[in-house]
């Protein structure tokens, strides 16, 4: 089976390829590396059989020569500090690239997995969030850029769908963290570990009393895989319904990584930075038979592993 993932060298992305080389599937990994690295991130499969890589931005028309049995789009930035810098990038993956996409998923007779985002629910005012929930999003606010842009990549995704009957599934896919993050990637956890590894005070921005649910990167691949190979055409949360405040979760990193610095606090980054995120994943558990299974404790070690060598690497090649 040969499919395409788009996006394939950032970090989900890049963890996607390599599980389901793994699991026997051909694989073309498609990026443009306005934010994925395939250096850092797909050095170690470049030589496998079955990979093979392409330098492409989805936004642009492109040809894929041969049989493709999927594609699935993981291509975009996804880090709220890109949401300034790269917001015209941001909305062309998940416009003009979803559009490119999908037609060339409609030509190879291909299934099609759109990687969206918890980030369609905005600030929820229902908690935990539902698949049936519409959101509460700010169309114009500074966050709008990425939580619109995934919300319109639904909407084409379902036209397809009901115009030209394809085979489409949506992944609405909840905080994940792990291994190959960019170490300036600007999220919560990556910046909590690196800080903590450098002995230096956590950052927290507001009271801190924010919510979000970690998922471990292993645990979001496989429920991608599984939404892959399954009948679900509704959208299906991926995440981890443990869920925890910023200020519970810095002072864990802290005590788990020996970290004695303590925390500082700023204000808030975006006035519409979302309150709670939890995922409510009773269709997941029922359609999938997917729920995750990586405490946050094995896998903030093993990020942490990764990042301790990572930053090693840069100071050995600095030096």
């Amino acid at each position: 089976m040969r499919v395409i993932v788009c996006g394939a060298a950032g970090f989900i992305g890049s963890h996607l390829s390599e599980h389901l080389l793994k699991a026997g599937y051909e694989v073309l990994g498609v990026d443009s590396q306005l934010t994925g690295s395939r250096h850092q991130n797909l050095a170690h499969l470049m030589d496998c059989q079955g990979f093979a890589f392409r330098h492409q931005d989805i936004s642009e028309s492109w040809e894929c020569a041969g049989p493709v049995d999927a594609i699935l789009h993981l291509a975009s930035p996804a880090s709220p500090k890109d949401f300034g810098s790269l917001r015209l990038d941001i909305l062309r993956a998940h416009s003009l690239g979803m559009w490119n996409l999908l037609e060339l998923a409609r030509t190879k007779g291909a299934r099609f997995l759109y990687a969206s985002s918890s980030e369609i629910y905005g600030d929820p005012e229902v908690h935990p969030q539902t698949e049936d929930y519409h959101g509460n999003v700010d169309s114009v606010g500074e966050r709008s850029c990425y939580d619109e842009g995934k919300r319109f990549g639904e909407a084409l995704v379902m036209a397809y769908y009901r115009e030209y009957g394809m085979s489409t599934r949506i992944a609405r896919i909840f905080n994940t963290y792990g291994p190959r993050m960019r170490l300036d990637d600007g999220r919560a956890i990556p910046n909590f570990v690196v800080n903590a590894l450098r002995g230096k005070p956590l950052l927290i921005y507001g009271d801190g009393k924010q919510t979000r649910s970690p998922c471990y990167v292993s645990d979001t691949v496989r429920g991608l895989h599984l939404l892959l190979e399954s009948d679900e055409v509704r959208p299906v949360n991926i995440g981890n319904p443990d869920e925890w405040s910023m200020l519970d979760l810095a002072h864990f990193i802290n005590r788990a990584l020996g970290n004695e610095a303590g925390l500082v606090f700023a204000p808030p980054l975006h006035a519409d930075d979302p309150h709670r995120r939890c995922p409510d994943i009773q269709r997941a558990r029922i359609s999938l038979d997917w729920e995750p299974q990586v405490t946050v404790a094995d896998g903030i070690g093993h990020m942490a592993d990764w990042m301790r060598t990572t930053m090693g690497m840069a100071r050995n090649a600095t030096i």
